[in-house]
């Protein structure tokens, strides 16, 4: 039997309203449909969308998994489609499977495994925090009863205990966000959907918003697509990253492969004690690019066929002492302008023509 069915109650396990019948985020998914973890979060081939002659996916083929995973893309690369095809709320071409089930067919099975935390708002008028959740829940699925336990322990967990009797109308913007939050937990789901969950917050509650999403994995096993324009948010908490541009995939892959070396070893990070200005001018001697950070770091590009052997040699000949010395990593910022703009000769041309020439 599921949670629902057992009826069982908030705080009977390590967090209220928690996964408590599969353990740890690790054993996600545990549903007949998706097996033992085998598959996926998202599977996506083919996927294409289109409204009259745009196409806004365009041929999308990707397999997703992770434990919180950033959707990335500036407006209209097709994030929020994305979102709607995979909750099943608007037909489309290919194939788009959640948690193992395909949501052209199956797509009020995902959402009652889904959790959907909107970018615009979606409240009732008049209705306290309490009453909203209880109301998401019950759609959902949930007896009126447990739903209401389960509101309260959402509501809990979100921080707004002392405020889920106020109606939602009176509420900061930072509290509607927690309310939203909290309506996409309150059925227990094992993939949470994030709709720019910071959104017009201050930096005080943004602080606290990611801290919270950052937790839930942990605390209450589920994984999290967040969906937002803020590179900061996706490098603070996200440990893979997908990366849309005109409707198509551009990247998948973990934060630090995304942010990664490749291959790039010509290029240093060097940590000295003190005259990086003057390691600079021994290296530029040499025929290396330096730019000197601060007095006691630079980055240096070394001449080919160099090592890093050279650097240690000038700063020897200059009396300058090693700190340390490190392959350079981009920051997520340029990795993301990268990748965009390696993208930039494909999208030159209309998305619904690429997709139209498309093998």
């Amino acid at each position: 039997m599921t949670n629902r069915e057992q009826g069982s109650e908030p705080g009977s396990g390590s967090e209220p309203g928690s996964r408590s019948d599969q353990g740890s985020g690790n054993d996600r998914g545990s549903g007949s449909d998706r097996g033992s973890g085998s598959g996926p979060l998202i599977e996506l081939s083919g996927l294409t969308k289109r409204y009259g002659a745009i196409a806004a996916l365009s041929d999308v083929n990707a397999r997703i998994d992770g434990r919180i995973i950033g959707l990335l893309g500036p407006n209209g690369a097709g994030k929020s489609t994305l979102l709607k095809c995979l909750l099943g709320l608007i037909p489309y071409a290919g194939s788009a499977k959640v948690l193992g089930l395909p949501s052209s067919t199956r797509g009020a099975e995902i959402r009652d495994r889904v959790g959907y935390m909107p970018e615009q708002e979606a409240f009732l008028s008049g209705m306290s925090a309490v009453e909203q959740c209880t109301y998401a829940g019950e759609l959902s699925g949930l007896p009126r009863t447990e739903a209401m336990q389960r509101a309260h322990a959402a509501l809990y967990y979100a921080g707004l205990e002392e405020k889920r009797y106020q109606p939602i109308d009176g509420y900061s913007t930072g509290m509607k966000q927690r309310v939203k939050l909290a309506q996409a937990l309150v059925h227990d789901p094992e993939l949470l959907f994030l709709d720019e969950p910071t959104n017009g917050l201050d930096p005080g509650s943004r602080d606290e918003m990611l801290e919270l999403i950052f937790e839930l994995p942990a605390r209450r096993g589920c994984a999290i697509v967040l969906s937002t324009h803020l590179l900061p948010d996706v490098e603070r908490i996200c440990d893979h990253a997908l990366i849309m541009h005109n409707g198509r995939v551009r990247f998948f892959g973990g934060i630090d492969d995304l942010r990664g070396v490749r291959g790039r070893d010509f290029e240093l990070v060097v940590e000295v004690k003190a005259d990086a200005a003057g390691l600079a001018a021994a290296l530029a001697e040499a025929g290396a690019a330096c730019e000197v950070l601060s007095a006691v770091g630079l980055h240096v590009n070394l001449p080919a066929s160099a090592t890093s052997g050279l650097v240690f040699e000038r700063a020897r000949a200059v009396g300058v002492q090693i700190r340390g010395l490190a392959p350079r990593r981009e920051t997520l910022e340029a990795a993301f302008l990268r990748v965009i703009g390696e993208a930039a000769p494909a999208s030159a041309a209309p998305v619904a023509a690429s997709v139209e020439g498309a093998p």
